[in-house]
């Protein structure tokens, strides 16, 4: 896969703080990566050092193979982006706004290519309007618009989805995962973390500076798996499970709690028949992005 993105021993300091600490990270082609952290871990920062809006102190960021210190324009010529808020001509149609873009940007395109990006960010019926009367969600898709107007091939997305309503977030993650299949990587920061786990490949965590993790989705959610128990005679079987196949098992109110590894649900049948102990329920569930980022975090919140 082509390597559309690389961190290397990126650190930023602010007088004598240090805001970012050595973070690296890759992203490839058609990759959708999500970045999360509490607020002030330094995100943001991340993001407008990506997209040359902040420089680096040390280390090397590189797009598409051209680096952001020695080759910035054609660095830059691949990525698209919103940070924190889009900025338009209110006084101008949403249309009118796009064009202006278009005429600047490097890789012109058609009216057709104009309309069909439109319509990919569903603004069809309110692009002709004056952007000082469009709600919060309208500016958030025009801005979506405005970033994917010269094709780039690196997304960058602040906290896109502030101010869309359920309707609005499940187009947008459409239109993501569309772009995905178009070849496109995205790097989106949200606090909309049900969002995120429903669109991303990969996460990566910063915190204090620091990314301290760096996980695929599909790794995530086979490695924290919980399988809820019931049976008769629930302190037995807590304790033949721990004893006998050396599981992390918690007593709880409405029955036995076991943190899987592996799948091993035919073991645990097995033990738990075997000594006649009636099994009423077994169940597995998947620890939500939620639970797993406050765990990994243990900030207690955003």
């Amino acid at each position: 896969m082509t390597e559309v993105l690389s961190l290397q021993d990126v650190s930023k300091m602010i007088g004598t703080k240090r805001i970012i600490d050595q973070a690296s990270f890759t992203m490839e082609e058609g990759q959708i990566v999500g970045l999360l952290g509490p607020n002030g871990a330094g995100k943001t920062t991340l993001i407008r050092m990506i997209v040359g809006l902040m420089k680096h102190n040390t280390g090397a960021i590189s797009i598409m193979g051209h680096s952001l210190d020695q080759s910035f324009k054609q660095a830059i010529a691949s990525v698209g982006a919103i940070v924190e808020n889009p900025e338009f001509y209110n006084y101008m149609t949403g249309y009118e706004n796009l064009q202006q873009y278009q005429r600047m940007a490097i890789k012109r395109g058609s009216t057709a290519e104009l309309d069909a990006l439109i319509n990919q960010v569903h603004l069809e019926n309110h692009i002709h309007q004056k952007v000082k009367t469009y709600s919060l969600g309208m500016r958030q898709r025009l801005g979506v618009a405005q970033a994917l107007i010269h094709q780039p091939k690196l997304l960058v997305l602040d906290e896109p989805m502030n101010g869309l309503d359920p309707k609005g977030m499940r187009e947008f993650r459409e239109m993501i995962q569309q772009l995905r299949n178009q070849g496109v990587s995205v790097l989106v920061s949200s606090h909309q973390l049900s969002d995120i786990e429903q669109i991303a490949d990969h996460l990566i965590i910063v915190q204090n500076g620091k990314i301290t993790h760096q996980v695929a989705m599909s790794d995530l959610k086979e490695s924290h798996n919980r399988l809820v128990i019931k049976t008769d005679n629930n302190t037995l079987a807590e304790t033949l499970l721990k004893e006998q196949l050396h599981l992390d098992v918690a007593l709880e109110d409405d029955g036995l709690s076991v943190v899987l590894a592996s799948d091993v649900r035919k073991e645990i049948a097995a033990v738990i028949v075997s000594h006649q102990i009636g099994l009423l329920e077994m169940k597995l569930q998947h620890s939500s992005l939620e639970e797993t980022f406050l765990a990994w975090t243990e900030e207690g919140g955003l």
